[in-house]
């Protein structure tokens, strides 16, 4: 392989509620080096978890690399495995149903991330002992966790 830097990135996002306090986590994996990210939202969805977790991931991607995205998401990976997301954007951003898009602003940043690097979306199946998988979880787990909590500290003052 010639210059261009392999990157694995696992994802995985989480909601208590939908919407409700969310959470997402990734792990990326370069040249044997790991790093752990995640963050939360108050008030989310499950799949808005899951693309930011994605988005999040490669913005910390300081060039343009051959990325390895791993996702629980059939939703994320099938956007652009199916195609579904060049439809879309031939169609305006509006789906099937002639309707915008939902998560427009993510689908957005996730098509920009695409013609930065070169991406392979990739299906594993959640809770099945993937390791990378099953860290994604407990850190996206965690982080809408801690979002659920402060929700409820500031309803009972």
């Amino acid at each position: 392989m010639s210059g261009i830097p392999e990157v694995f990135v696992y994802t995985d996002g989480a909601c208590s509620g939908n919407p409700g306090p969310g959470g997402w986590g990734a792990v990326l994996v370069c040249a044997g080096r790991e790093k752990e990210v995640s963050g939360g939202e108050r008030s989310t969805t499950n799949n808005r978890m899951e693309l930011v977790a994605a988005i999040e991931a490669m913005n910390l991607l300081k060039q343009p690399c051959r990325v390895r995205v791993f996702s629980d998401s059939a939703y994320l990976v099938n956007a652009f495995r199916l195609g579904w997301i060049d439809n879309w954007k031939r169609n305006g951003w509006k789906n099937s149903a002639r309707e915008t898009v939902s998560n427009l602003d993510l689908w957005k940043d996730l098509d920009r991330l695409s013609s930065i690097h070169q991406i392979e979306w990739i299906k594993v199946k959640g809770h099945s002992g993937h390791e990378y998988n099953e860290r994604c979880d407990v850190l996206a787990t965690s982080k809408a966790s801690e979002f659920s909590k402060s929700e409820r500290t500031e309803h009972e003052q």
